[in-house]
């Protein structure tokens, strides 16, 4: 339908032929008019809404316009189009309103004849086209003649703008050697012109710099390599400037160039060589073993792991024992190394091959045997005037001690190496003979004894022997000299220390006495077996015996049971120890034992006395200590008198009870008693003694006192009273009573002692009795109390009851 004819809106219901009918029409319209066809219908659905009963009806009329376009970068301001309602007549009672993206920055409109003119240039690249909004309004009533139309200005491409890569700088590598057409790196450019529209936006590229060796296709900038076999020890790195263009290339347009860095990788193309046929070398004869020799080089054009390389020396030649080559990993030199000694009296030039051969070779380049070269090594040996050599490294000898003076020990031999053989003189160090037990002949190097040796002062020497050239050059060395001095049986043997051995009384026949141990200078215990006896005069001892352990040891055995301090307090005894050397050397030591009271654990209790009369004391010493303890005790004795005196006319009562504390000194047993009339009354309770303050002594347990009390009664057991050391035991504790000035004047007195062997009835004595009275509860009956008794040393803290 054209733009002039008119379109009536219709609110009646349209039969079916009448809704193809409008349908076909639409189809026919432009799209410019769609939009106020639209614009319309809206209209109607508001009025109906508003509630309106009565429709309007008016004729529709026709929007008139053509596409608009405008050029982009036109700074002029010009006419782009017209916008015009064939409603009007040219009357001016038609106005056109301008609206949407633009209006009245970049567009406007004349509102009389609906032109539209551009204000400033445009920009395709930022904004490519513009939706706006035109209307027709009637001047008089300012009602809208048209519904309000929408349409598009486009904006028309120039070439404007150049194409630029992306991506840059560009940096690739390649293997040398890569065949022609190998891809090294793509460019890419982009062109912000429209691409739809005439060839602004076409790129083609082209090389300006790198040919012959690159090219890049035309349309995709793909970079290719265009020459064979490039070599990287020949170039490593190339530099490509690709350019490209827009409009196809044509005249007019615009272009860009960018680079891209080529770098060619290594591959294993070239073998080691050796730029010298023959290496030379001087070394000395005194150089130590790891020395440098020297460096030899292969080059090889490679890098890397493709460059690595091993060197090494013929076997088939027998100088290459003599010396080593390794690979130094940082330069890739061979570095040939001292491996023995060398002598130049003895090879003075040495000649062998060297080989150096790549690591990891590439056949596809190169035959194996091009990875690989060989030179000749040349090491001359410089002469070196040399110190004296000893024909042994360690000299070592023996020879026993009671050697003579001036015998030969060995003799030290050393020579000169140099080929002018120098004389040598040989002399000891002495620092390492400082006692000067050895001489040496100078010209010889003969060893000998110059003094007396002794094994048990020193049993080996460590000396130092220095041989020397006699020549102004005067260099010397030394060796080490072992000396060891073997043991001879020169020293007798002897007890291990000064014995003091003591027999207690009533010990028994075949009883140890004490243990006996030797010691010998001339080796050690464990070396040695000693063998030990009496002197032949006393074999038969009447007394005693030894008894040899056969570990070295021996025991001082009792022969009879018989000993007692009143028959003799001491006994004389020659032990002779003999060792097991050859000759066998012997000795004799007189011991004396003596004969003790001991205490029930076999303790004697004045060891201390005994042992200063058996280790040799004078007499004089002796009753000096004796005078002493007697008066000490006759002054404790004294004042405990006196003590007990004060205390009885104090107490003032009917039944006086009298204690008698005796020295320290003393272990006797201590009775209470009570006087009444003038007989012992035994209904009396015990009354216990009052400790003694100044007691300090070790107190005997229960357990210790009745152990002593069970010993006595087994010797009564054993001992019957027909024997002779019964009798002796009752004289000698009469004697005793009777002596005895501070007994107390008891009435009567029972003691049971020895009872004999046999006894039916068993023992009386209370003596290991563990009754125990209690005194607030006495009991008095015809049978007597048993008497209560201070503990042995003192101590009123625990009472032992016999």
């Amino acid at each position: 339908m054209g733009a002039g004819e008119e379109m009536h809106a219709r609110t009646v219901k349209m039969s079916t032929p009448g809704v193809l009918a409008v349908v076909t029409v639409f189809s026919m319209i432009p799209g410019g008019l769609l939009s106020d066809i639209r614009d319309t219908q809206g209209l109607e659905a508001q009025q109906l809404a508003r509630g309106s009963t009565v429709l309007h009806h008016r004729q529709k009329r026709g929007w008139i316009w053509k596409q608009l376009f405008v050029q982009e970068e036109d700074p002029t301001s010009q006419i782009i189009g017209q916008v015009k309602s064939d409603s009007d007549r040219g009357s001016f009672t038609i106005k056109y309103v301008l609206s949407g993206e633009g209006a009245g920055d970049v567009f406007k409109i004349d509102e009389n004849s609906g032109e539209i003119w551009t204000l400033k240039k445009l920009d395709r690249e930022k904004k490519a086209f513009y939706v706006l909004q035109a209307q027709a309004i009637n001047t008089r009533t300012e009602e809208p003649v048209e519904p309000q139309s929408e349409f598009i200005i486009k904006v028309q491409d120039i070439n404007d703008n150049a194409p630029q890569f992306l991506n840059e700088p560009y940096v690739s590598s390649i293997p040398e050697m890569s065949p022609v057409g190998t891809t090294v790196a793509q460019v890419t450019a982009t062109d912000a012109d429209d691409p739809m529209f005439g060839n602004n936006a076409k790129l083609i590229y082209s090389i300006l710099q790198g040919e012959p060796y690159f090219s890049v296709q035309p349309k995709t900038g793909i970079v290719v390599t265009s020459w064979a076999d490039m070599n990287r020890e020949a170039r490593e790195e190339y530099l490509v400037v690709v350019q490209v263009k827009d409009m196809l290339g044509l005249s007019g347009g615009y272009s860009s160039t960018t680079t891209v860095t080529v770098t060619l990788t290594d591959v294993n193309d070239n073998g080691p060589t050796f730029q010298q046929h023959v290496y030379t070398f001087a070394l000395p004869e005194n150089a130590a073993i790891g020395t440098t020799v020297g460096r030899i080089m292969a080059e090889d054009g490679d890098i890397g792991t493709n460059a690595k390389m091993t060197y090494r020396l013929e076997d088939d030649l027998n100088e290459s024992s003599t010396f080593i080559i390794e690979t130094d990993p940082v330069t890739q030199e061979g570095v040939i190394l001292l491996a023995m000694p060398l002598d130049y009296e003895s090879k003075r030039r040495y000649t062998m091959v060297a080989e150096a051969a790549n690591n990891h070779p590439d056949t596809r380049f190169l035959p194996l045997d091009e990875f690989s070269d060989r030179t000749t090594l040349k090491i001359f040996v410089e002469d070196v005037d040399e110190p004296p050599v000893f024909l042994s490294a360690l000299y070592e000898w023996k020879i026993p001690e009671n050697a003579a003076v001036g015998t030969v020990v060995g003799t030290v031999s050393a020579r000169d190496t140099d080929t002018v053989n120098n004389p040598i003189r040989y002399s000891i160090d002495k620092k390492t003979d400082a006692t000067n037990a050895f001489k040496i002949d100078p010209n010889n190097g003969t060893i000998a004894i110059a003094k007396a040796l002794d094994r048990e002062t020193a049993d080996w020497h460590n000396m130092s022997v220095e041989a020397k050239e006699t020549m102004q050059t005067r260099l010397s060395s030394s060796v080490a000299v072992f000396i060891t001095v073997l043991d001879v049986n020169d020293n007798v043997p002897r007890l291990a220390r000064d014995y003091q051995p003591y027999i207690c009384e009533g010990t028994q026949a075949g009883e140890l006495i004490h243990l006996l141990s030797a010691v010998d200078p001339d080796k050690a215990v464990e070396e040695h077996h000693f063998y030990y006896s009496m002197v032949p005069q006393e074999r038969i001892n009447p007394n005693f015996t030894i008894r040899d352990n056969q570990d070295n040891t021996a025991g001082i055995v009792a022969r009879r049971s018989t000993f007692t301090r009143k028959d003799q307090t001491r006994y004389l005894l020659p032990v002779v120890v003999t060792d097991s050397g050859t000759p066998a050397l012997s000795s004799t030591t007189t011991l004396t034992i003596g004969v003790c009271s001991c205490l029930p654990a076999g303790h004697c209790p004045t060891a201390g006395v005994e042992a200063l009369a058996l280790s040799g004391v004078s007499m004089q010493t002796l009753v000096g200590i004796l005078v002493c303890l007697v008066t000490l005790t006759a002054l404790s004795v004294l004042m405990l008198i006196v003590r007990r005196h004060r205390r009885k006319q104090q107490e003032g009562t009917d039944v006086e009870v009298k204690e008698l504390e005796l020295p320290d000194t003393f272990s006797q047993k201590v009775l209470y008693y009570g006087e009444r009339g003038a007989g012992l009354d035994f209904c009396q309770p015990p009354v216990p003694l009052r400790p003694h303050p100044r007691r300090r002594d070790r107190k005997l347990r229960r357990e210790e006192v009745r152990a002593s009390i069970r010993m006595s009664l087994r010797e009564s057991h054993l001992i019957g009273p027909e024997d002779e050391v019964f009798r002796q035991f009752i004289l000698d504790r009469l004697a005793e009573a009777d002596q005895d000035p501070y007994v107390p004047p008891f009435d009567c007195l029972r003691t049971y002692a020895y009872e004999g062997s046999g006894s039916s009835s068993g023992s009386l004595s209370s003596l290991d009795s563990c009754l125990e009275f209690e005194p607030e509860k006495p009991v008095c009956n015809s049978k007597p109390y048993a008497v209560r008794l201070t503990p042995w040393y003192g101590g009123a803290e625990e009472d032992t009851f016999f």
